[in-house]
């Protein structure tokens, strides 16, 4: 692909205006559910855990995606060629033509969305460690039992390199949603990080997305109710880095408060303003 200069009008035009989201949250606190505020004529739902009963009445389209071949292929059709891939790699120009053959409907599809929503980005690292003890890299040359460091290598290889192609594809929207973990320490500290598979995929992705989003339970003063969650009812988005539950969160924007409301949709609104004014 020939190198091109982009100008500023460009970049603020609609192709351009594009972000990544990874949001987090604990099991049911309603990230799922965040579909609703997205304009279903133009969200396409990657769904990777048959999670959908919470929105089962989201008029939008969605794709059950049950393997990692298919989670490959799927974001093949998203991101389109990756001019680096070699011709008998994932992503390549003869791989988006086998796929684009087999699947004429969703190149349409995709075509027509401008937002991706990939529920779950947990469950797709345990697809792709599924499909990862399989390969020939997750066994031993020697004795040819499994290797499990092996597998962890390819597990990390292969979703960060699927993370990064969805990334940088061209005019969409693409938001990562993952479970929340509470971790404590031997020395009973708690920290709070994303659930997936492997620790190099979890360290990555922050630096990957533009925005990292927490939903947390609030309660009617505004008081984070993350170590007493039961008691909260009111959802917020935490927004910024060093924020004091040390919840995960980044903000590119830097449009958006320390919270924000629960609406995915009204969020992408301020972040795109940004990219205007």
């Amino acid at each position: 692909m020939a190198l091109r200069i982009i100008t500023a009008d460009e970049r603020l035009s609609a192709a351009h205006n594009k972000t990544t989201i990874a949001l987090f949250g604990a099991s049911g606190h309603g990230k799922t559910s965040q579909l609703k505020t997205l304009p279903a004529n133009q969200t396409l739902c990657l769904d990777l855990e048959a999670g959908l009963k919470s929105v089962q009445d989201w008029p939008g389209l969605s794709i059950p995606i049950r393997t990692f071949a298919d989670a490959v292929d799927i974001a093949c059709l998203v991101g389109g060629v990756d001019p680096a891939a070699t011709a008998d790699s994932f992503f390549s120009e003869a791989h988006y033509g086998h796929v684009a053959g087999l699947y004429p409907d969703l190149v349409k599809v995709i075509a027509e969305r401008s937002i991706i929503f990939v529920d779950s980005i947990t469950d797709l690292t345990r697809q792709a460690m599924a499909w990862a003890k399989t390969r020939p890299e997750a066994f031993s040359d020697r004795t040819g039992k499994p290797d499990t460091r092996g597998a962890y290598g390819l597990l990390a290889r292969e979703t960060i390199t699927l993370l990064k192609h969805l990334q940088h594809a061209p005019g969409k929207t693409v938001i990562f949603v993952g479970i929340l973990e509470k971790v404590t320490d031997d020395m009973g500290r708690v920290t709070f990080q994303p659930q997936v598979e492997g620790g190099k995929t979890a360290r990555e992705l922050p630096g990957i997305v533009d925005q990292v989003i927490t939903l947390s339970l609030f309660d009617a003063d505004g008081e984070n109710l993350i170590h007493a969650p039961d008691s909260g009812r009111l959802r917020r988005f935490v927004c910024q880095a060093g924020n004091p539950w040390r919840l995960p969160a980044k903000d590119r924007s830097g449009r958006l408060d320390l919270t924000e409301p629960a609406d995915l949709g009204a969020l992408l609104s301020k972040i795109n303003l940004s990219r205007k004014g």
